[in-house]
């Protein structure tokens, strides 16, 4: 029987056969124990089938608990989970209370971490009718805690949440038993939305636990994951949940994708449902640099009804001051003071800063002071972003000892100055020229103590003596004998990367004590950052000296901070500076191996490093830098590089010494035309690489554009001749398309009677159409200049004729084009080369 027969052993105990008090023997007990528990079987104990249906007589027998007890908690250990039912069944039919005999043995299996054997302990006991929670008390149920966390801490989480559904199935606290945030924070890090919702069901006010996944989602920056996430939740919940909602639209800002918020809303919108105030002030917060949506929202709010509360007044004030409306933000202003003076509102901290905010950004610092003085006679205790507020409006007005006077108020009223504070006076100091002062500053607050002196010798460090030696006195006189400020608070200044930064800046073109500052920042536990190499980048090449600007670049990989396009930029000015042309477009190509992104800074600092073009190659480098920003989206200012290559197109026909006035860019009357036209036709010609085949299209283009097209072309086949290219095929010249029942279009015909002129006047080459064979302009011998024929321009006239009659023959609509033949390529080449020679 499997070694049963213990239990019917211990049954089969008549009443009152318990040893008596004076004869105690406790050792009989634990021996036919054992041998039961190695299941050998004795013809003395009858199955436990047999005793479940025994007679009604072993009901009301008496039971050792304790024997018992052991007996149960070992089949659970062993595994033997129908064994155990049986003996349950039986000692529940005779009115045992289960838990004391079932808890030790539970007990024993979390400890062994056999959690899956005490959810089959709990499933056999629930069908007997008794509830598994009864069977836990404190002790057991930290237990199993402990382990649901350790079976979490080794990341299966998919295992956990299967584990909770089934504990909530017997009415577990599984809320009590893990921190829901812990199980919903590794579901984030796995990228499982549904296994987090799946999980969320199973706890009380699921609704909040959807909008923390959603916000966990939104806090990693993976805007798809939490709306995926919103979706499912939004299956889980009887119609539209408010807070879902506003989350959902929260995480959109975190995630910076303004646009999709603004769908959440429309979605809502076309339910028919009315959005709360809470969901109106979170979508007009992430459109706040939208000044005009974020109106017209707040307009739409209250068409529907929805009154607004402070924090949507908030809102409006801070959409103000990114929008620079200091008009409306008055009058905002002057509303809300209004509402409460009705008793409707009452202004909070917030509205006053963001009110001042908005003076300061405008430098309106007065108007910042008179928003203070209502604030205290409201009641309303400044904090510290208020103080921050009201230093930041003077200091961006340049009144410096305004922002200090503002600083000491701020330290008597007992609010304790933050890093910002410190920073926007130490950033003032530096934008005023007064180097010595934020020097002077700085020591004061590492000293910890608050001591400002203005003017006069004063003490501290001298930046750049002979540069800014006259900043101190060069001040007016009213502020020339400025207080002292003595306080013997400590001070709680702790310098941050931005305030060696600003005081980098103070360095003027000190090199080493911008190095000796950071230097120091690292010894005080700070990692100078992108800015703070930058600044040292700067100072470097403003001195001239490119290679150690280059050699920082270099030494900021080395130290983990990868440069950014301000780093580069920077480096890359000061070459274009300084004429180190090939540094700075060295520096360029780096920047696309490290897929660093260029500014517009950036491409219009190379655009505009040459006064003129030398040769063909610096010509295509410009023309690539110039469709890459094309490619970026940047707009570029095409003037400067079309007079640039206009220049360098008519430097095939300089010998000649013609007057091109009139051909110049200057004279072009195509308003409305694409800038971009022109520069990126002669960039795509010049980027052929052979000459075989070589085709000139004209279509679309000006006389002066399509003569800058041409003669570009052939100042890059007379530079690849020189190099030893030979021509190897007659260039096409494709003008635009002639209709069969109408004469050529008027722009075309000017177009190429424009390119002829070029070809044959300016340059001697044959000109060939492309239909007939014959030639304008040709002589029997090529090496002969066309004066050898004095009927030239009788036969251009005939032939030009003649080509006409035979394609208007041809029916579809046609191409109009000649071409330049190679041997008068070659003749003119010849001649340009022993040009150049003699």
């Amino acid at each position: 029987m499997r070694g049963l027969v213990l239990l019917g052993s211990a049954m089969a105990i008549p009443p009152n056969s318990a040893p008596p008090p004076q004869h105690p023997k406790p050792k009989p007990k634990p021996k036919p124990k054992s041998s039961l528990l190695t299941s050998t079987p004795t013809k003395l104990s009858p199955p436990l089938s047999t005793l479940r249906s025994g007679p009604p007589l072993l009901s009301n027998l008496p039971w050792d608990l304790n024997y018992c007890s052991d007996l149960a908690s070992k089949l659970v250990q062993d595994g033997r989970f129908d064994d155990f039912s049986i003996m349950a069944e039986t000692l529940i039919a005779s009115g045992v209370d289960l838990s004391q005999l079932v808890s030790a043995g539970i007990s024993g299996l979390l400890r062994e971490g056999r959690v899956y054997c005490v959810v089959e302990v709990l499933t056999k006991v629930e069908k007997l009718g008794v509830r598994p929670l009864e069977l836990f008390d404190g002790s057991t149920m930290e237990l199993l805690s402990q382990k649901c966390r350790r079976i979490l801490g080794d990341g299966k989480v998919e295992e956990v949440v299967g584990l909770m559904e089934i504990l909530d199935g017997f009415h577990f606290p599984v809320k009590e038993l893990l921190e829901p945030l812990d199980v919903i924070r590794i579901c984030v890090k796995r990228r499982n939305p549904n296994l987090a919702v799946r999980y969320a069901c199973i706890l009380p006010h699921a609704h909040i636990i959807f909008c923390t996944i959603i916000h966990e989602f939104g806090k990693k920056g993976d805007l798809v994951l939490a709306l995926t996430a919103f979706e499912v939740s939004k299956q889980k919940i009887i119609g539209p949940s408010m807070y879902a909602y506003r989350t959902m639209i929260d995480v959109c800002g975190l995630c910076g994708d303004y646009q999709k918020s603004r769908y959440i809303y429309e979605e809502l919108l076309a339910q028919k449902v009315t959005p709360n105030i809470y969901v109106f002030n979170s979508l007009m917060n992430v459109n706040a640099h939208d000044f005009s949506y974020t109106l017209k929202i707040y307009k739409n709010m209250q068409n529907l009804g929805v009154t607004a509360d402070m924090a949507s007044y908030n809102i409006l004030l801070k959409a103000c001051c990114v929008a620079g409306r200091v008009d409306l933000a008055q009058e905002i202003y002057r509303e809300v003071q209004h509402l409460e003076s009705t008793g409707k509102l009452k202004l909070d901290v917030f509205t006053y800063s963001t009110i001042i905010k908005v003076f300061a950004d405008a430098k309106l610092w007065q108007m910042a002071l008179k928003i203070k003085e209502d604030m205290l006679s409201a009641d309303v205790i400044p904090n510290t972003v208020t103080w921050s507020a009201l230093i930041s409006s003077c200091a961006n007005a340049g009144i410096i000892e305004q922002a200090v006077q503002i600083f000491e108020e701020m330290l008597l009223a007992g609010c304790e100055p933050n890093s910002q504070c410190y920073n926007i006076l130490l950033h003032a100091c530096v934008e005023a020229c007064q180097y010595d002062r934020a020097f002077r500053l700085f020591q004061s607050w590492k000293g910890s103590r608050y001591q400002e002196i203005s003017g006069g010798s004063g003490f501290g460090h001298t930046v750049d003596a002979e540069k800014h030696q006259n900043y101190s006195i060069s001040m007016p006189n009213c502020l020339s004998n400025s207080h002292y400020l003595n306080f013997s608070k400590g001070s709680p200044f702790t310098p941050t990367t931005t305030t060696y930064n600003i005081l980098m800046k103070a360095c003027g073109t000190d090199y080493y004590r911008a190095k000796a500052l950071m230097d120091e920042m690292k010894t005080v536990g700070l990692s100078p950052n992108h800015i703070s190499w930058t600044i040292l980048i700067d100072i470097c090449g403003s001195t001239g000296n490119i290679a150690g600007a280059v050699r920082i670049l270099k030494t900021m990989r080395d130290a983990g901070i990868k440069p950014d396009v301000v780093a580069y930029t920077t480096a890359i000015k000061y070459c274009v500076e300084s004429k180190n042309l090939k540094i700075a477009f060295s520096l360029f190509t780096e920047m696309k191996r490290y897929q660093i992104k260029p500014n517009l800074v950036t491409y219009n600092t190379l655009l505009r490093a040459r006064s003129r073009y030398g040769s063909l190659h610096e010509v295509q480098q410009y023309l690539a830098i110039y469709k890459d920003m094309r490619k970026a989206g940047y707009n570029a200012n095409d003037y400067y590089l079309e007079e640039l290559i206009e220049e360098w197109c008519e430097g095939v026909i300089q010998d000649n010494n013609l007057n091109q006035s009139k051909f110049s860019s200057c004279n072009k009357a195509d308003s409305g035309r694409p800038q971009s036209l022109l520069l990126e036709t002669v960039a795509a010609h010049l980027q052929k690489s052979t000459l075989e085949s070589l085709a000139i299209d004209l279509q679309g283009l000006t006389q002066v554009e399509a003569r800058i097209v041409v003669l570009a072309v052939l100042r890059m086949i007379k530079e690849n001749y020189t190099r030893g290219h030979p021509i190897k095929d007659d260039i096409l010249v494709i003008l635009g398309k002639r209709n069969t029942e109408a004469s050529p279009v008027k722009h075309v015909t000017e177009v190429k009677d424009a390119i002829i002129k070029l070809l044959k006047d300016e340059l001697g080459l044959e000109v060939l159409f492309a239909g007939p064979e014959t030639a304008i302009g040709k002589s029997n011998n090529l090496g002969s200049s066309r004066d050898s024929d004095p009927n030239w321009r009788e036969s251009l006239e005939r032939n030009k004729s003649l080509t006409q009659v035979e394609s208007s023959a041809r029916r579809p609509a046609v191409l109009q084009r000649f071409k330049v033949t190679r041997e008068s390529l070659e003749h003119w080449l010849q001649r340009r080369v022993g040009a150049i020679g003699r």
